[in-house]
C-alpha cells in the first residue's frame, strides 16, 4: 500500500476493512479464511464503519458516503469542507453515541489546512480547527473522553466529551507529549481498560499506555511508517496495524522491504468493539 491506513473490525462478520488512502482502494479481509478483498474506489477515502448489515459509511475527500455492502455503491450522505476543495479526509472514528469523528488535512499536508468534525446523522459541526495532520481520534470506554493528535505538533490532547452525544464539554488539555522524541504519534485506538495503542510513524512500532498516559511497552513492527491499529478477532485479542511507503525514494523503499503491508501484532490486548455510525 501506498498509505494505509483506517483499519476497522466488524465483529458480526468477523471482517477487518482498511485502505490505501492514496491508491484509492479499500480492503476486505476475512479474519477466520485468510482471505482478502480489493475494491477499487473513484475517490481517496480513509474512515469506514459499520451502519447495518447492509451499509457501511465512508469518509472520503467528498464528503461522507452510504455504502452498499454487497454491491460497493455510494450515496452521498454529507458534505464536510464545501469551502476546501484542496483537503480530504484522515483519521476517524465514530463514538459511543453513534457519532462519528473525522480529520480532515491538504491533499499536501500544508500547515493548519485540516480540522477535526463531529457528524451525527447528517449535521457536521467543526470541533478543532487549524489541524494539519490529524490522528489518534479514539475515546474511553463510557465515552466521557475524546482523544486526539495533531501529528506536525505530537501532543495527544484529552478532551471531556458528553457520553450520549460525543460531543465536547471542556477544554483539550495535554495527554501523551511525543514532542522531542522520535517519530510522530500517528493513529490510536483505546482498549477495554482505558489504555490506548498507538502507531508511531517512522520508528516501526506501536506504543501502549495506560489510561493516564503513562507509557507501558513498544512492540516493533517490520515497517517504519506504522500508521494504526484495529483490534481484531472474535476476541478482540489481536491488533492489526497498517503501515505506509509514501513519501519514500528508491533508498528509503529498499531499505523498508516491509513498508506499506498490514500487520497482525501478536501481544495480549484486551479490545472492544468499534460502535455503529447511527443515521
Amino acid at each position: 500500500m501506498h498509505l494505509g491506513e483506517g483499519p476497522t473490525y466488524d465483529a458480526t462478520t468477523d471482517t477487518a476493512w482498511w485502505f490505501d488512502i492514496l491508491g484509492k482502494t479499500l480492503y476486505q479481509h476475512t479474519v477466520a479464511s485468510g482471505e482478502t478483498v480489493r475494491h477499487s474506489l473513484p475517490m481517496m477515502a480513509s474512515v469506514l464503519a459499520r451502519v447495518d448489515a447492509e451499509r457501511q459509511i465512508l469518509a472520503t475527500e467528498n464528503g461522507i458516503f452510504l455504502r452498499d455492502v454487497a454491491s460497493g455503491a455510494l450515496d452521498l450522505l454529507t458534505v464536510l469542507e464545501t469551502d476546501r476543495p484542496n483537503n480530504r479526509s484522515n483519521d476517524g472514528r465514530v463514538h459511543q453515541s453513534g457519532a462519528l469523528w473525522v480529520g480532515t488535512m491538504g491533499k499536501t499536508a500544508a500547515d493548519g489546512a485540516g480540522a477535526i468534525y463531529h457528524v451525527a446523522g447528517k449535521t457536521v459541526t467543526r470541533l478543532f480547527d487549524a489541524i494539519s495532520i490529524p490522528n489518534s481520534i479514539c475515546f474511553s470506554p463510557d465515552g466521557t473522553l475524546g482523544y486526539y493528535v495533531d501529528t506536525r505538533v505530537n501532543v495527544m490532547m484529552k478532551v471531556a466529551l458528553d457520553p450520549s452525544t460525543g460531543l465536547p464539554i471542556g477544554t483539550p488539555t495535554a495527554h501523551i507529549d511525543g514532542r522531542g522524541q522520535a517519530g510522530g504519534i500517528d493513529g490510536s485506538v483505546c482498549d477495554a481498560d482505558g489504555g490506548i495503542w498507538n502507531a508511531r510513524w517512522g520508528v516501526g512500532a506501536v506504543d501502549h499506555y495506560d489510561s493516564a498516559g503513562q507509557h507501558l511497552a513498544r512492540y516493533k513492527v517490520p515497517a517504519a511508517q506504522t500508521t494504526c491499529p484495529a483490534f481484531i478477532g472474535p476476541n478482540l485479542d489481536r491488533l492489526l496495524i497498517t503501515s505506509a511507503t509514501e513519501g519514500l525514494d528508491d533508498a528509503g523503499l529498499a531499505a523498508d522491504p516491509h513498508g506499506g503491508k498490514a500487520f497482525v501484532l501478536d501481544v495480549p490486548v484486551k479490545g472492544r468493539p468499534e460502535p455503529s455510525f447511527r443515521l
